[in-house]
């Protein structure tokens, strides 16, 4: 193995342990509600869904425009999901399912 991949890997392998720990162990008591530090963890969150969605994604949309329904169906399930139930986990659950039912459908 090159040891630049090895340094990127621990480099990479650190960070997320960090933002994974810190805020767990940090006195979080007084931060401003509108202050840069309260946005930015506020920020983490869905930033850090935006980039495993993407991550995962780019190599399903390389696909022909025929295989794209367990795709399409996944992300329309969320989407309404949550625009109806404004919770992440329920629209989580329903676009696996639609993901998963429109797998079923194709290869029965």
């Amino acid at each position: 193995m090159r040891s630049e991949v090895l340094y990127l890997a621990l480099i990479v392998g650190a960070f997320t342990w960090a933002f994974r720990y810190v805020p767990l162990r940090a006195n979080l008591d007084n931060i401003r509600p509108g202050g840069a530090l309260s946005r930015f963890l506020a920020a983490t969150g869905p930033a850090a869904i935006a980039a495993l969605f993407v991550a995962e994604v780019m190599p399903l949309l390389q696909r022909p425009v025929a295989d794209q329904g367990p795709l399409v169906a996944g992300v329309v399930a969320v989407v309404l999901t949550f625009g109806w139930r404004k919770s992440a986990v329920m629209a989580t659950l329903c676009g696996a399912l639609a993901y998963g039912a429109v797998v079923w459908v194709q290869g029965v």
